[in-house]
């Protein structure tokens, strides 16, 4: 059976579902005030690891992961995802590449845009091959946050000195 929390954090309100079997859903909510709901068990460990990732407190995620009947396709995109190491990035291209498609470009970013686990399989560290932010299904300004938070020095905003 699969169970629901939810968790408030500084990038948002994140909707968690999943089961005994593994994480199924990250999701960030349009919801301004986050439920406060008692965590399941079965969601316990998924809430606390990414309380401490987006606290700047953690770097892998330890989670069963459950990705149900999802293409196979979409499972060998989101397999290499989770080999993208905190802080780092990789292309579009690169990760066609690596599943032995390479022409599959479109195809691996159609995937990345229908994570189901956003966050802990980490679909932000993708980007353009020319180096450019591109699409995030939470908007450019996110997938900023988020890289900056792993990786303060090369993706930082830059201020005005003036």
């Amino acid at each position: 059976m699969l169970e629901k929390a939810y968790l408030a954090s500084s990038f948002g309100c994140f909707e968690i579902i999943g089961s005994e079997l593994g994480i199924t859903s990250v999701k960030r909510t349009d919801k301004e005030v986050c439920p406060d709901a008692p965590v399941p068990e079965a969601l316990l460990e998924c809430v606390q690891q990414l309380d401490q990732y987006f606290k700047g407190k953690r770097k892998n995620f330890d989670l069963k992961l459950d990705w149900g009947g999802a293409p196979e396709f979409n499972k060998s995109v989101w397999a290499e995802l989770l080999k993208i190491p905190y802080g780092r990035t990789t292309s579009y291209s690169a990760i066609a590449e690596k599943i032995g498609n390479p022409a599959a470009v479109r195809a691996v970013g159609l995937a990345n845009r229908n994570n189901p686990i956003a966050i802990i399989v980490p679909c932000h560290r993708v980007i353009a091959k020319s180096g450019e932010l591109q699409g995030y299904f939470y908007g450019l300004e996110m997938k900023r946050k988020l890289l900056e938070l792993e990786n303060p020095m090369s993706f930082a905003e830059q201020g005005s000195l003036f």
